[in-house]
């Protein structure tokens, strides 16, 4: 089977020492990326572990497609507790890092401990550099690039950054890198901010030489330098309409499924901004969105549909300078835009004030350094909902994406099961929800596709390919690019999903958090069919018996042993 290749380089910002460890049999195993990440974190963060303590620990990693030239290739993945969900959390951006990552000769960056000054640590081919930055404290990613450029020579496709959203410890700060490219769910930019590491940048010249087989990989990069779609002209804002008019788009703090001002904010609006076309590294696809409003001088890359619906439908605002603008800050602070935008509607549904745009942006900078009611958001939805009288629409602690699992029913199913709470690219069956693949309404009898979609998604996150590759990198491609078959793939990505909820059962985590903040047909025996599909226990937990270490014995591994069951 096709693998990353490379050691494990451990970073201990206590000590501030590097140490690359062998590591050949846990990406033979899982491949890279994610399924590589979760394994090591698996085993080597305490069960007990405080997402803001020196025991928790952050992976970045590569799969093996990230040294190819193959289009839909151009990302990398994260992977560490959450200090939004309390559970294991992976995500992954594009951008151009993968291959300066690579050049390192590295598969897995490993980040333990805490450093007592502000650090940047510079990772080369040729050993590890701890740089004290203390002049960049409360930096935006914008003013560190800028930093780097002056004293190193490298640009913002060289590095991993943070904003003053991570070092303040917002629970939804994101890791930033090529300054609008984020590693966005679950909180790792307060991770990295808990450790005191501002940015990571990473050069070299040692790429791994990985035989990727052609054809079908350079069919893929044919056909997505020739595709003319829509999607490749608006990106994922391209549905926006669509979804409104038929299945719901959250409005006003999930007040309603559709808004009446969709069309000013959704593809087309977006398109009309577009000034120039971006891409991610060696993809031909360059579906990026690199925004301009003229008349505001506003400039932002995006937004994408789920900032459209955050900061847009969300928050009761209906015009795209206004989402650019929200989506901008988010950038330069070092925010999720999708629980920023979500936080703030709480906010304004608690004060009868949407679509006050200025308001928004005030509250998303207040979150961004702490100041004022921001200190309470910067909490969240789930941990501040009661304090603002209003709903609380997170799953497992994490704010929705866009997808309405009110209306359709499988992906609340996936939010309610997932192990990475209400994110609709744990799964995606919203797809097949919306191409009428399967009924959008009802729960029971769709469990069966669920895993097969959770699985693959795992092993997408593993290679790592981008989840828009679809149409290109089909499951056959996929299998033929990894040399394996289908079905092999899925029960290797259906031990990565086990990992992940293992050690989230570990942290307490069980059917009592499978759940969902509405009523939707049938969940508690929908969550049941998932549970038998899966092979878990009622109680969703899964036996330990069935989870073995492959990464505690790397030495500085300090997880105890799975719980006797």
């Amino acid at each position: 089977m096709l693998h990353a290749e490379g050691p494990l380089l451990t970073l201990d910002l206590n000590e501030r020492t590097a140490t690359r460890t062998d590591i050949d049999d846990v990406l033979e195993e899982f491949i890279g990326g994610r399924g590589v990440a979760t394994a090591l974190a698996h085993d080597r963060i305490p069960f007990d572990a405080d997402p803001f303590g020196p025991e928790n620990r952050a992976y970045l990693s590569i799969g093996p497609f990230q040294s190819s030239t193959t289009s839909f290739t151009g990302r990398m993945s994260m992977t560490a507790v959450s200090p939004l969900t309390d559970g294991l959390v992976s995500t992954n951006a594009g951008g151009y890092l993968s291959r300066n990552f690579a050049g390192t000769g590295i598969s897995t960056l490993e980040v333990t401990g805490e450093s007592d000054e502000l650090l940047i640590a510079h990772v080369t081919d040729e050993g590890v550099e701890f740089e004290e930055v203390p002049e960049l404290e409360g930096a935006t990613v914008p003013e560190v690039s800028e930093h780097l450029d002056e004293t190193r020579g490298l640009g913002p496709e060289n590095c991993i950054t943070i904003g003053p959203a991570g070092e303040n410890l917002v629970r939804f700060a994101c890791v930033m890198t090529y300054e609008s490219r984020a590693f966005g769910r679950g909180g790792l930019g307060a991770v990295l901010g808990s450790k005191n590491l501002k940015a990571v940048t990473f050069e070299g010249d040692s790429h791994p030489e990985i035989e990727i087989p052609d054809p079908p990989a350079m069919d893929i990069h044919r056909e997505a330098a020739t595709s003319d779609d829509l999607f490749r002209r608006q990106g994922t804002t391209s549905g926006t309409e669509f979804i409104n008019e038929n299945f719901g788009l959250p409005t006003r703090y999930f007040e309603s499924s559709t808004f009446e001002h969709a069309a000013d904010i959704g593809g087309n609006a977006v398109e009309e901004k577009k000034y120039k076309k971006e891409a991610c590294s060696q993809c031909a696809y360059a579906c990026k969105l690199p925004t301009r409003d003229e008349e505001s001088s506003v400039e932002t890359e995006g937004p994408e549909f789920e900032t459209v619906y955050s900061f847009g439908s969300c928050q009761g605002i209906g015009n795209i300078v206004d989402v650019m603008r929200g989506n901008e800050l988010c950038d330069v602070l070092g925010l999720d835009t999708i629980s920023a935008g979500v936080t703030v509607a709480a906010y304004l549904a608690s004060e009868d004030e949407f679509g006050n745009a200025e308001l928004a942006h005030e509250m998303t900078e207040k979150i961004a350094y702490r100041e004022g009611l921001g200190d309470d958001l910067a909490e969240g939805v789930h941990r501040v909902h009661d304090q603002l009288d209003v709903g609380d629409y997170t799953v497992k602690g994490m704010e929705f994406a866009a997808h309405d699992g009110r209306v359709i029913h499988g992906q609340g199913l996936s939010y309610a099961v997932s192990n990475r709470g209400g994110d609709h690219m744990y799964s995606q069956i919203h797809g097949e929800e919306y191409d009428g693949v399967i009924d959008h309404e009802g729960t029971l009898g769709k469990s069966e596709l669920l895993v097969e979609k959770e699985n693959r998604c795992a092993i997408r996150d593993s290679a790592i390919v981008c989840a828009f590759a679809d149409d290109y990198v089909t499951d056959e491609r996929l299998a033929k690019l990894l040399g394996v078959s289908y079905e092999e793939l899925l029960e290797l990505g259906a031990r990565t999903i086990e990992r992940e909820r293992h050690f989230n059962n570990q942290r307490g985590k069980n059917v009592e958090d499978d759940t969902l903040p509405y009523e939707i047909p049938d969940l508690e025996e929908a969550v049941q069919e998932y549970y038998e599909e899966r092979g878990l226990r009622e109680d969703g937990t899964i036996p330990s018996d069935r989870i073995e270490p492959v990464a505690a014995d790397l030495g500085d591994s300090s997880s105890p042993a799975p719980a006797d069951d």
